[in-house]
């Protein structure tokens, strides 16, 4: 499926202010016009990428990398039927056609459209109107207008290559946007999920906005958050006493395992290590090494802890759930806080312990062992 996106920026953008047009003006770090391009160039199922420009901008659009240039009309639609044009030399199956000053563009609007033209000829993305609408004149109210089935429109508006093609060769007079060229044609429509910060640049003010909310998406996708899970079980064997979370508990049984077999703290720790992609304990601390026989189990953990940070991470929380019919841990479960806490450097409010029972269930219904459950946040700094 070839998908082309043409990228319509050959306007003045008066209203905008500034001695630039607004595609030109920058944003951000960069101009509108990049902006809008590398929402389509990124896309992966878009397969080619057109721009239309206005022929003085000729030295300004070429500071952009791959994307096509074509030089476009004096009216909206005239610079649409040149994008058009320019592609039938090797016509793509679909178009999506963008107005540049929308730089705000997600996957989510551009994927919406795509696939609602598995079944229709043309799709555009839309909000409903929300707010009462009035008829004015002279600043002053003169009737009000139901907002009933009223849609706010916003791009890209896709089609099927051809029926947009021949729509445009056919249609004569300025049109607002391609959805009227469509059904002048006799093409139906889908109504896809518009974006509220799919804005349009139309105003001084719009500068600002749109600034604002590009640097807030850039730390968003900055901001690189990983999550782990672990899983640990020990039988019982004879004993005075049960290692949970670090915290020394007298039992009648002790559990069984090559180090102090303190389940909760290795499901942390393979937590932490899952959310790295660094394996499991028994890779960085195999049982078959004698030197490990009955280490205490802060070992692995702080080493867990050592490698988030050299992997340029933060630990930001950690949550353990023991399951067990006996000992109860509810008595304990703040000192085993506190130990965690102390071991990987955390506030006491980000460690979390708690206990449940299987209800009789299995293993550790009939009281043979303990299971652990853990999960990690990291967050990259």
């Amino acid at each position: 499926m070839e998908i082309a996106a043409l990228i319509v920026a050959a306007g003045r953008g008066t209203r905008a202010g500034a001695d630039l047009p607004k595609q030109w003006r920058r944003v951000a770090g960069a101009t509108v016009a990049q902006h809008s391009v590398a929402a389509f160039r990124g896309h992966p199922r878009v397969t080619r990428c057109l721009l239309v420009i206005h022929p003085d901008d000729e030295a300004l659009a070429r500071k952009i990398e791959g994307v096509e240039l074509v030089h476009g009309g004096a009216t909206r639609d005239a610079s649409v039927r040149a994008g058009l044009e320019a592609l039938t030399g090797h016509a793509p199956d679909q178009v999506l056609i963008h107005d540049v000053a929308r730089p705000m563009v997600s996957a989510d609007v551009i994927n919406g459209v795509i696939d609602a033209l598995v079944t229709s000829p043309g799709a555009a993305p839309a909000l409903p109107v929300t707010d009462a609408l009035w008829h004015g004149a002279d600043g002053v109210v003169t009737g009000t207008q139901s907002r009933e089935g009223l849609f706010r429109a916003q791009t890209p508006q896709g089609f099927h290559f051809e029926p947009i093609l021949a729509a445009h060769r056919a249609y004569t007079g300025g049109a607002a946007d391609d959805v009227e060229v469509a059904r002048m044609a006799g093409l139906d429509v889908a109504i896809t999920m518009g974006d509220e910060n799919n804005l349009k640049i139309t105003t001084p003010g719009d500068f600002a906005r749109a600034d604002r909310l590009i640097r807030d998406k850039a730390k968003e996708l900055a901001m690189d958050i990983r999550m782990g899970n672990g899983f640990d079980v020990h039988a019982f064997e004879d004993g005075d006493h049960v290692i949970l979370c670090g915290v020394r508990i007298p039992h009648d049984r002790a559990l069984k395992g090559h180090s102090d077999a303190d389940v909760g703290m290795h499901a942390l720790t393979d937590a932490i290590y899952g959310a790295l992609a660094e394996g499991d304990i028994g890779q960085h601390f195999p049982p078959s090494d004698p030197q490990w026989k009955g280490a205490e189990s802060h070992i692995f953990l702080r080493h867990a802890v050592e490698l988030v940070a050299s992997h340029g991470f933060r630990l930001s929380n950690a949550d353990v759930t023991l399951i067990c019919e006996h000992p109860k841990i509810g008595p304990h479960a703040d000192a085993m806080r506190a130990e965690l806490a102390k071991i990987m450097g955390l506030d006491v409010d980000r460690v979390s312990v708690k206990a449940t029972t299987s209800e009789r269930l299995g293993f550790t219904g009939r009281s043979e062992g303990i299971a652990s459950l853990a999960s990690a946040t990291l967050i990259k700094d």
